[in-house]
C-alpha cells in the first residue's frame, strides 16, 4: 500500500488496511444496491397504490452508509480528483512539499471533522433525534 512521497506501508498493518477498506467498499456496494431495491419496490408501490412507507428515510441512511464506506476505497485507489498538471510543473522538492502540506491540511481536517461528528452524534443522541418517518434513531450516522 503506498502513502505519501512513495513511501511503503508493509507487514500486517497494511494487510489489515487492505481488508479493512475491501470490507467497507463492500458495505458501500451493499448499501447502494439496497437503495435501488427500494426505490424499485416504492416505485412499484405507487404505481398499486402502495407506496413503501420509509423510503425516503431508507433511501437517506443508505446513502450515508454507500459514502462512507466509498471513500476509503477512493482514497486508497487515488480515485480523487488530482492536481497533475501542477505536480508536473513543480521539482521533486517542490511535489514533495506541497504533498506533504496537502496530506498534513486533510489530517487536520479529517481529525476536526471526526471529533465534531461525535459531539454531533452525542447531541443527536441526547435530543432523541429520529427519522422522520420510521422513528429509527440517527445518532449513528455522524
Amino acid at each position: 500500500m503506498q502513502i505519501a512521497a512513495g513511501q511503503q506501508i508493509s507487514g500486517g498493518y497494511a494487510a489489515f488496511l487492505r481488508r479493512a477498506v475491501a470490507a467497507l467498499a463492500v458495505v458501500a456496494g451493499v448499501a447502494v444496491a439496497l437503495m435501488i431495491v427500494v426505490t424499485c419496490v416504492d416505485v412499484i408501490g405507487r404505481r398499486m397504490g402502495r407506496p413503501l412507507k420509509g423510503a425516503y428515510d431508507l433511501i437517506e441512511l443508505l446513502g450515508a452508509i454507500a459514502i462512507t464506506g466509498a471513500l476509503p476505497y477512493t482514497t486508497v485507489n487515488k480515485g480523487h480528483v488530482a492536481i497533475e498538471f501542477l505536480l508536473q510543473k513543480l521539482s521533486g522538492r517542490g511535489r514533495t512539499l506541497l504533498i506533504v502540506l496537502a496530506e498534513g491540511l486533510s489530517l487536520f481536517l479529517f481529525a476536526f471533522l471526526t471529533w465534531r461528528f461525535f459531539q454531533y452524534g452525542g447531541e443527536l443522541r441526547a435530543s432523541g433525534q429520529v427519522t422522520l418517518t420510521l422513528r429509527w434513531p440517527v445518532f449513528w450516522l455522524p
